[in-house]
């Protein structure tokens, strides 16, 4: 099969998460039978995924708990633990506590298609797998397959020629005793191994460490000042973009000064661990947040530490042009600031970007034009994929029919999935229209707000501040 596009996802599959109870599956795959915006189709050898996907869904849905369980599974992988909020969160209306919890995605990375899953039960990892993904047209490919049962004993199966191998089997004997942990998965911790066998397994774990970027509601610009200070194509793209918001920015510049001179000495031990987190960082870089609300990047260059923050310019009346802080900027500014290296990559780099709602903050018309240079823009390389509310953005203009998917709580309180694309309809119908009288579901149901007194509940004067 040959192989065009070097990173992206398939499927993610999810089963007893959150507000997910039955499986459920998320995927980018084209329907065949559609043949608008051929451009978004991404050819990836004997088949194709599409670049852009859209989730909506009324509040409560779960389409955020569509993201946040792929930001966990994410986390998971990469921290080699199970994060907090994934503790507890099966789906509340199933009985039992040993129902496997399942999160699955199916990927290509550096052109090798993979096929990833874990189960959890409780906060044993009773279940890990990794395949090279046959796609359907061939078998798949295992790398590794972990069970750790009830009394928390774990045995990991690898591929015949794994096995086979002497040292191979000395290592993993190694690895079970001394590293392997009933509540860890171990993906990472083979990844960092240095055998040929594990060559595989190493390049699917970049696929979560570089490859997938997640954008929640609450981020914010992350290491923009120290790239901007470093990269000047970077900073000309990002003031070029910022500049075409009409938001009255004139540049973006970046102020720095030695670590020593910009926190002072006065907190010796604080400042110590400071220099402490930036050493042992892989990057020699962390941000760190200040009292005022602002990000700081500390970089470790030519031998010093240097505090970096972001300064925003904006000219006056008469020309004259004033910096502000981060922290004095609009939510909307500091929300596309997010979306400037975002757009970036995904225009550039196979990179895969989820963003939970995407309009956050942002004019709807604004929001819409950003998405529709995406949707428009025939040299993309990256796939963008988010949720919203915005129901202008519903246009077969911007989008074909299976980019669009929505969430919907069926009878028993869960989270359902499905696309526009079921519902066959014609190209030149008014999708928007259609999503507002309820035609496709996915919509808060207000037939009872009207009937609701809520003078009713008010027994006295409110007290007068």
């Amino acid at each position: 099969m040959k192989k065009s596009r070097k990173a992206m996802i398939i499927r993610f599959v999810l089963e007893n998460i959150f507000s997910f109870g039955e499986r459920k599956e998320f995927n980018t795959l084209p329907n065949n039978r559609l043949k608008t915006l051929e451009s978004h189709k991404y050819d990836v050898g004997d088949f194709h995924l599409l670049k852009l996907s859209a989730l909506y869904g009324a509040n409560g849905a779960g389409k955020s708990n569509l993201f946040k369980a792929m930001f966990l599974l994410q986390k998971l992988v990469l921290d080699q633990k199970i994060p907090f909020p994934l503790k507890e969160s099966q789906f509340k209306f199933n009985k039992g506590k040993d129902i496997p919890q399942l999160l699955a995605v199916e990927f290509i990375q550096e052109g090798t298609p993979f096929y990833y899953g874990i189960e959890l039960i409780g906060e044993r990892v009773a279940t890990e797998e990794l395949y090279i993904s046959g796609l359907g047209y061939q078998k798949d490919r295992l790398l590794f397959d972990r069970k750790t049962d009830k009394n928390e004993n774990t045995t990991i199966q690898y591929a015949d020629e794994f096995q086979n191998d002497e040292k191979f089997r000395l290592l993993n004997s190694i690895l079970l005793e001394e590293f392997v942990e009933p509540k860890q998965p171990v993906l990472k911790l083979l990844a960092n191994r240095d055998n040929k066998f594990l060559a595989d397994v190493k390049n699917a774990f970049r696929w979560f460490s570089e490859t997938l970027q997640i954008i929640t509601p609450s981020s914010r610009p992350m290491a923009l000042a120290h790239r901007i200070d470093v990269d000047s194509e970077f900073k000309h793209y990002a003031e070029d973009m910022m500049c075409s918001f009409n938001l009255g920015i004139a540049s973006l510049t970046t102020e720095k000064s030695p670590i020593e001179e910009f926190f002072g000495k006065d907190n010796e031990n604080e400042l110590n661990e400071l220099i402490k987190r930036v050493e042992e960082s892989p990057k020699k870089m962390v941000g760190v947040r200040i009292r005022t609300g602002d990000e700081i990047n500390l970089v470790k260059e030519n031998g010093e530490i240097w505090a970096k923050s972001l300064k925003v310019g904006h000219k006056g009346k008469d020309g004259v042009e004033v910096k502000f802080d981060l922290i004095d900027e609009s939510d909307g500014t500091i929300r596309l600031l997010d979306f400037v290296p975002a757009f970036k990559s995904v225009i550039s780099e196979p990179k895969v970007f989820m963003i939970d709602e995407i309009e956050r903050s942002i004019h709807p018309l604004l929001i819409k034009e950003l998405v529709k240079k995406f949707s428009h823009d025939p040299k993309t390389k990256g796939q963008l994929i988010f949720t919203t509310h915005e129901s202008n953005l519903l246009d077969q203009e911007l989008f074909r029919q299976d980019e669009i998917w929505f969430a919907e709580k069926n009878q028993d309180g869960a989270t359902d999935l499905y696309s526009l694309s079921d519902f066959k309809e014609h190209k030149t119908i008014d999708i928007r229209k259609g999503y507002l009288n309820g035609r496709y579901g996915s919509i808060p149901f207000l037939g009872n707000f009207k009937d609701l007194n809520w003078h009713e509940y008010v027994t006295q004067q409110e007290p007068t501040l």
